[in-house]
Order: C-alpha cells, then sequence, then structure tokens
C-alpha cells in the first residue's frame, strides 16, 4: 500500500511541475507584454486611436488575471491532492 501511494505522490508531482511549466511559459509571456507596455513613451503618439489603446489594455489585463487564476488552480490543485494523500497516510497509520 505504501508503494501505492508513492506512487501516486511521485505521478502527483510529475503533473504538478508540468503545471508549474506551463504558468512559466505564461508568465514570460505576460512579462513580455508589461515590458512592452512599460516601454512606451509618454508622449501622445497615434497608435491607431485611444479605442486600440484602450482594447489591447483590457487584454493584457485579462490576460495578468488569466495568469493569476492559473495560479491559484495550481495552488488549490496541490492542496486537493495534498489533502488527499495526507488521508491515505492517516488510513495506513491507523491499520
Amino acid at each position: 500500500m505504501q508503494h501505492e501511494v508513492t506512487s501516486i505522490i511521485a505521478h502527483m508531482a510529475k503533473s504538478h511541475c508540468e503545471m508549474a511549466r506551463m504558468l512559466e511559459a505564461k508568465r514570460q509571456s505576460i512579462t513580455n507584454m508589461a515590458h512592452i507596455v512599460s516601454a512606451l513613451p509618454n508622449e501622445a503618439i497615434e497608435f491607431g486611436g485611444t479605442e486600440l489603446i484602450a482594447t489591447n489594455s483590457v487584454d493584457l489585463t485579462k490576460n495578468v488575471s488569466a495568469y493569476l487564476s492559473s495560479l491559484a488552480d495550481l495552488a488549490d490543485a496541490i492542496g486537493d491532492h495534498l489533502e488527499l494523500v495526507i488521508k491515505e497516510l492517516a488510513e495506513q497509520d491507523e491499520e
């Protein structure tokens, strides 16, 4: 039984590593977008009008929100999985 729990933990760790890798890729994309936004000059430059700037700002905000939501989902998944593992280990100790 201990081997099965160890195997489950190993699989969960691998899946969490993959989720973290995907989040890292998203983070790099969002970081690059943030650098682009911060590099914009403060002067009034025509970028196709204020509508286009507002649309791009909304898109950036959505991407940052999605990234933060993904981090929260990852934390929840890790917590849920660890809770199950701890319950299983507690049941084994009782036996």
